[in-house]
């Protein structure tokens, strides 16, 4: 039995802030966050919602370490990445970005 792929995303909130997470069904996670069910909290009342960015990310593991390095990127280095013009596997160095075996 093959690991979970995550995706990693990024939300844009109604107040303009971004907000990046991981997930394996982006979709239902998203849906999560709007009706308060397991979503983070500060996601509440900074609805609705926008996915702006979502790209595969591996397994668990890998996934969390790149949420870990968006998370600590200038939103300017965010607004970069949804645009295309930085790529998450340039967050990782030497490793391969794929699942894990």
């Amino acid at each position: 039995m093959s690991a979970a792929l995550f995706k990693l995303y990024i939300v844009r909130c109604a107040d303009g802030s971004l907000y990046t997470g991981i997930a394996t069904d982006v979709e239902k996670r998203i849906a999560e966050h709007d009706r308060g069910l397991r979503g983070a909290k500060y996601l509440r009342g900074r609805g609705p919602l926008r996915i702006v960015f979502v790209e595969p990310a591996g397994d668990r593991a890998m996934a969390s370490r790149l949420e870990y390095r968006v998370k600590r990127m200038s939103r300017e280095q965010k607004l970069e990445l949804i645009a295309g013009e930085r790529q998450l596997q340039d967050l990782l160095g030497n490793q391969v970005l794929g699942g894990g075996s």
